[in-house]
């Protein structure tokens, strides 16, 4: 009879088995890492596999200058989001605990007196127990394991979560801080040029108290010098605003940012994608987006097993000093074990309804994994595509300056002999800024694509 017992509960584990109750999360089949972006070197549709990573590179061999390294290393240490991150990694390791603790048997202490008297002037009986309680179920249908896989999963998923905000915040602190470089070169070459200008404006003014040019030459040339004066309030306004957003990353009040000087900084320039697989591995957001799917891939099966029986051993141990018929000094010892079985019933139709909006979860997480594989690939995508194509501009926009340069120089020198008007002077002027200032935007948009390229890589997340 025990051997049948036996076969019978074997087979129906095996059973089980088959309906996923505690088959462990295997990705999907239908999801695929392959293609993910496009090779804007080669051309291809695909990146070649490469046995290297731009992405593994710790930041401080990618961000060089001391200066931002030390508020990488202030914001990784006092930012507000990223402390956030990593106390709700904090929680989900308790919530395993937890899950983790459900395997062992529930011991409670619960003793109990009474006083009784039936007459006044009788003797007061006096009865106690004092019981150890415990209580274990049984995980034989998955009640416990999912429960407690899925909070394995969730703590990784926080884990990854947490990674992704240290990447994104490192990217955020270097982009910030190459943009008030950007500001501050910008700032320089205005203020240049509007030198530049006053000195024209002056030159103008003399001409005229000698008849040389008309009242239009002057008015002219005080034009094109309030304008670019005009612009440098746009700059001390832009520079102001992102020092203070600098601050908030570093968790602190707004003030002046020390910082280097553009032309000093050296960021990599020889880096590969990787294969997409190794963009699998490296993305954190992309990780804690699969670690969700395996989280509601174990709610799923939390939701299958409910509709099998629960068993529960339950039993108590101690004194009691009441044998039910009468009193008894000193007490016995008193021991007891019981074994229940519940099967749901009348709670089937609850338990359908919470296995469909189970399995909706797992297909909605199902999708956002798939639509973060695809925004990693996008990103990596755009960020390669800049880095190439404003390495290709650097060669034209640094002729298109000297050109500017040699033009505003010929033409000044032109106007000082008579053979060029005051108009052609103050075209060349702007013609050459709007080079200057081209060249530093484009300087600046080249190195947020090695950032950008960085963050989609997963890189910072050490």
């Amino acid at each position: 009879m025990k051997g049948k017992i036996i076969a019978t509960m074997m087979c129906a584990a095996a059973l089980l088995s088959s309906c996923h109750i505690y088959k462990a999360y295997d990705r999907p089949e239908d999801i695929t890492a392959e293609g993910l972006y496009r090779d804007t070197v080669a051309g291809s549709d695909t990146l070649a596999s490469d046995t290297t990573n731009f992405g593994n590179v710790p930041w401080r061999e990618v961000f060089t200058d001391p200066q931002l390294q030390a508020y990488i290393e202030q914001a990784l240490k006092n930012n507000a989001n990223l402390r956030s991150a990593i106390l709700t990694v904090e929680q989900a390791q308790a919530s395993l605990m937890s899950a983790r603790l459900a395997y062992l048997p529930q011991l409670a202490l619960s003793p109990q007196g009474t006083l009784t008297n039936w007459n006044t002037g009788e003797m007061t009986t006096k009865t106690y127990t004092i019981p150890v309680t415990a209580s274990w179920q049984i995980d034989l249908f998955g009640q416990i394991l999912n429960p407690k896989r899925a909070a394995q999963v969730s703590l990784k998923q926080s884990e990854f979560n947490q990674q992704a905000v240290q990447t994104q915040l490192i990217a955020n602190v270097a982009n910030l801080y190459y943009t008030l470089l950007m500001l501050d070169r910008q700032l320089a070459i205005t203020e240049g040029t509007a030198a530049v200008l006053k000195d024209y404006v002056e030159t103008m003014q003399a001409m005229y108290d000698y008849g040389s040019v008309n009242s239009a030459a002057i008015e002219q040339s005080r034009t094109s010098y309030a304008q670019v004066v005009a612009s440098l309030a746009d700059l001390h306004q832009s520079i102001s605003e992102a020092e203070n957003s600098f601050c908030l990353l570093l968790n602190e009040p707004a003030h002046a940012i020390e910082r280097g000087v553009l032309e000093e900084q050296v960021l990599p320039s020889d880096f590969s994608a990787g294969i997409p697989l190794q963009l699998l591995s490296n993305r954190p957001d992309v990780k804690a987006a699969e670690m969700s799917l395996a989280a509601c891939y174990y709610n799923t099966n939390s939701a299958r097993a409910a509709f099998y029986p629960s068993i529960t051993l339950s039993g108590s141990l101690g004194w009691t000093n009441n044998s039910g018929a009468g009193i008894v000094n000193p007490g016995k010892l008193l021991a007891s074990l019981v074994g229940s079985l519940t099967q749901p019933l009348f709670y089937r139709g609850t338990n359908i309804a919470r296995l469909k909006q189970a399995k909706a979860q797992e297909e909605q997480a199902k999708l956002q994994f798939q639509t973060a594989l695809l925004t990693a690939g996008n990103e990596v995508s755009n960020a390669l595509s800049l880095y190439q194509n404003t390495s290709m501009k650097a060669e034209s926009r640094t002729m298109q300056v000297n050109s500017a340069r040699k033009a505003a120089e010929d033409t000044k020198e032109l106007f000082n002999l008579g053979t060029s008007t005051y108009l052609e002077v103050l075209s060349a002027q702007q013609s050459y800024l709007s080079a200057q200032l081209s060249e530093v935007s484009d300087t600046y948009d080249r190195m947020q694509a090695v950032i950008n390229l960085y963050q989609a890589l997963g890189g910072g997340r050490e």
